[in-house]
């Protein structure tokens, strides 16, 4: 079992944190706490501006990370990568940029019901505003999207047609914690419409997992910085660097423009054409350095860490409530990462989430973003405990110790 507390600050305080929010937000090492305060302490001066050290100093801590990034999900160049404010924005830029210039009345969007919101709304909304038919994958009531035959082999034909322009799903489900088979959902998606444009949400699944846009063979891949050990306000969003270069701006402002004229702007070229505006310099740099942190500690290890824990938590709650406990999505036949999401029946997840919290015991209580999906599971709400690298068994134990109590108290 990994030991990582120690290099978390907020988990040597006094309180006793015990934090499993992790899918909602990842808690920040000292590594990267520092390269953001050295940036603030030592060069903290604008990008792209200025000839004198200092802005210098920063505009090359900025660039590398967006190499650093490129190396880290195997993109064919650093120019591929831009920065946005998390990977909402991301995904919303592909809708707006690419989305309005190509998607016309009587075309298709398809996605799934197991989606973020951040993932759903924005092609809802596009298809809405063009006219375009939007369609939703349903889910089995094992919770595996409803594309796969009684062998197990992917059938996309009543789902991906001629008239399909963008295919959008995620990659890891951060209600369910399945790892969607992404590569072959790819693979069969092109086998019937080549032309399709896939967006795949990894915002979930670079925390975890190898993650190779090549390989995946997708046209953009968006992630947030906050849930790999990163800072808030930072988001990434890969895309094909011939899409990107005949895509339109999302945003317009300084450092976007290569020449502004009374009748005509000229736009820089990509990914500086994306990044309208003074960007959240110090958050890029703290990317940088998580990324590097968790490429010290292994992915492979982190995952099989979480699994390890995840299994050993869904066993702990089976034995403590029985029949009055399901676990949503326990029962796909897919990978899970460390995410557990769940019901106990005659208790209100609010309620749960509320009685741990004086506790110190962080998990989350909601839709989780993911209205969709509850609705098609049928429920109003569910608590979830997820977990990453510095979660521990005393942790998963004090969680199902003291959310015995809480139901005892509410029942």
């Amino acid at each position: 079992m990994l030991q990582q507390k120690s290099d978390f600050p907020i988990l040597s305080q006094k309180n006793k944190l015990t934090y499993l929010d992790s899918a909602a937000t990842s808690l920040k090492p000292q590594a990267v706490i520092d390269a953001m305060d050295e940036y603030y302490t030592s060069y903290s001066a604008n990008i792209h501006r200025g000839l004198y050290p200092l802005s210098e100093r920063a505009s090359a801590e900025y660039e590398e990370t967006r190499q650093v990034i490129a190396d880290f999900i195997g993109a064919r160049s650093e120019d591929e990568i831009i920065f946005t404010r998390n990977a909402t924005e991301s995904v919303n830029l592909v809708a707006y940029s690419y989305g309005r210039e190509h998607v016309q009345k009587g075309d298709e969007i398809v996605t799934t019901v197991i989606e973020h919101h951040a993932n759903f709304v924005p092609w809802q909304q596009l298809a809405f505003g063009t006219g375009a038919d939007f369609k939703v994958i349903d889910i089995t009531d094992q919770g595996d999207l409803n594309i796969f035959d009684k062998n197990g082999k992917l059938q996309l034909q009543d789902v991906i047609t001629p008239k399909t322009k963008i295919f959008a799903c995620n990659y890891v489900s951060n209600v369910l914690g399945t790892v969607q088979p992404v590569k072959d959902i790819i693979k069969a998606v092109r086998a019937i419409n080549p032309e399709v444009i896939i967006l795949i949400d990894a915002a979930q699944a670079v925390p975890h997992l190898e993650v190779n846009v090549q390989d995946l063979d997708c046209d953009f891949l968006v992630f947030s910085a906050h849930k790999m050990c990163g800072p808030t306000g930072v988001g990434v969003l890969w895309g094909r660097q011939d899409l990107l270069e005949n895509m339109s701006p999302f945003l317009f402002g300084g450092d976007m423009i290569n020449e502004v004229h009374i009748d005509k702007s000229v736009w820089a070229t990509v990914p500086h054409k994306f990044e309208a505006g003074t960007p959240d310099i110090a958050g890029v740099i703290g990317l940088k350095a998580a990324v590097k942190y968790l490429q010290d500690v292994g992915l492979e290890k982190i995952s099989k860490h979480e699994d390890e824990l995840a299994s050993y938590t869904r066993e702990k709650l089976h034995e403590a409530f029985g029949n009055a406990l399901s676990i949503v999505g326990e029962y796909s036949r897919l990978p899970h990462v460390g995410v557990v999401a769940f019901t106990i029946r005659g208790c209100h997840p609010h309620d749960i989430a509320g009685i741990l919290a004086e506790e110190q015991i962080c998990i989350r209580a909601g839709f989780h973003c993911a209205m969709p999906l509850h609705t098609r599971l049928g429920a109003k709400a569910t608590s979830r405990a997820s977990f990453y690298m510095y979660s521990t068994k005393e942790d998963a134990d004090l969680f199902v110790s003291k959310l015995k109590n809480a139901y005892s108290v509410l029942t």
